[in-house]
């Protein structure tokens, strides 16, 4: 440890030997924060059992306050020691504990995707403000800090499931299946949020490895090839939970990629229906009869389905205007929805004979 991090004071011995810590190791520890004032009184500024979400860091990944990277490297799991650091060593804390306490302080229902990357958003930090009172005057004032520190669990890299910003490039790359086989396991089991999840990580991932080559390559097409899918499954599991508008949008997406998927254009003829989009529905509907004739029934009972439910909304709208509008207005529906489906079918017999 550095000469200005003055010997630790154990409060608690711990048990057992002092772990390996190789690259990548979890640590995960209880941390209080106290500086001096003018007349040596304690000034605690920040506590994390007071929060009750203690602090996790990574071994060897550009933690930006390096040198709790080294006391707790010294440290036996359960022991309790106090270290008296100098402030040419913390520097980054304020911008450290800024990002721990928007973590303790998010609710418990929020995503784990974002309670769970305080290490990651420790790994760059460059503002010159925190918005804090007390961080905001450790920055203009900098001042020796005496960190008391509880080690509760040493996990090396293969006791843990690493998260997305914890993999290496081969781990992302190995994980997009893993992630996929997951997510559809989930939807056998009808639970369409977590699995909807999965295939969100693995596109994510997909587009971090996208984000290092260049468009248009044979790496980068690979990698745009490899969404179809997991957008085709993320997309039904938007439509099952009713997430109407990102169905038309992933699916757009996917037959941006790919212009003969039959499913992406009955998926998004669907969504399109629940939204009122009736014109651009029966459209996609009518390109899954050009695609594959055999869905033409299931396609038709859309169809039909949609005719009755325009209906439906007009007789509840018609108050709205005079009785009179409303018949006229129910009549045109019945016209138009006749029109486009004789001018549908005209066109694919057209097609057949061709």
């Amino acid at each position: 440890m550095s000469s200005e991090a003055k010997p630790r004071v154990i409060l608690s011995p711990g048990k057992g030997p002092i772990p390996d810590f190789p690259k990548g190791t979890k640590v995960t520890f209880d941390f209080k924060t106290v500086k001096r004032g003018e007349n040596g009184e304690e000034i605690v500024i920040d506590d994390s059992k007071k929060y009750k979400k203690p602090m996790e860091l990574l071994i060897g990944k550009e933690f930006k306050l390096q040198v709790w990277e080294e006391c707790v490297k010294t440290m036996r799991v359960g022991e309790i020691s106090k270290f008296n650091v100098h402030k040419s060593l913390v520097v980054n804390y304020p911008f450290v504990a800024q990002a721990y306490r928007k973590f303790a302080n998010k609710k418990e229902n929020e995503s784990e995707e974002e309670n769970h990357h305080v290490s990651r958003r420790c790994c760059g930090l460059s503002a010159a403000k925190t918005n804090y009172a007390d961080l905001d005057d450790l920055i203009e004032n900098p001042s020796d800090l005496e960190f008391t520190i509880e080690l509760l669990k040493v996990e090396n890299p293969s006791e843990y499931e690493k998260e997305i910003w914890q993999m290496e490039e081969s781990e992302r790359l190995e994980s997009i299946p893993k992630f996929r086989e997951e997510g559809n396991k989930l939807y056998k089991q009808k639970r369409y949020e977590e699995a909807s999840q999965k295939y969100a990580s693995a596109l994510g991932i997909i587009e971090q490895l996208m984000s290092k080559e260049k468009p248009g390559e044979s790496e980068w097409n690979e990698f745009d090839r490899m969404k179809i899918p997991l957008l085709s499954n993320y997309s039904q599991c938007k439509l099952l939970l009713g997430d109407y508008y990102s169905v038309i949008e992933n699916c757009t997406e996917v037959i941006k990629r790919d212009p003969t998927n039959t499913k992406a254009y009955f998926r998004r003829a669907k969504a399109h229906s629940k939204v009122w989009n009736v014109e651009e529905a029966k459209s996609d509907f009518f390109k899954v009869i050009e695609l594959d004739k055999s869905l033409e029934a299931t396609v038709r009972k859309e169809l039909r389905d949609l005719k009755t439910a325009v209906k439906e909304k007009t007789e509840k709208e018609k108050q709205l205007i005079p009785l009179k509008h409303a018949k006229f207005l129910i009549w045109i529906i019945d016209k138009h929805f006749d029109i486009v489906e004789i001018i549908s079918s005209f066109s694919l017999t057209k097609m057949k004979n061709v």
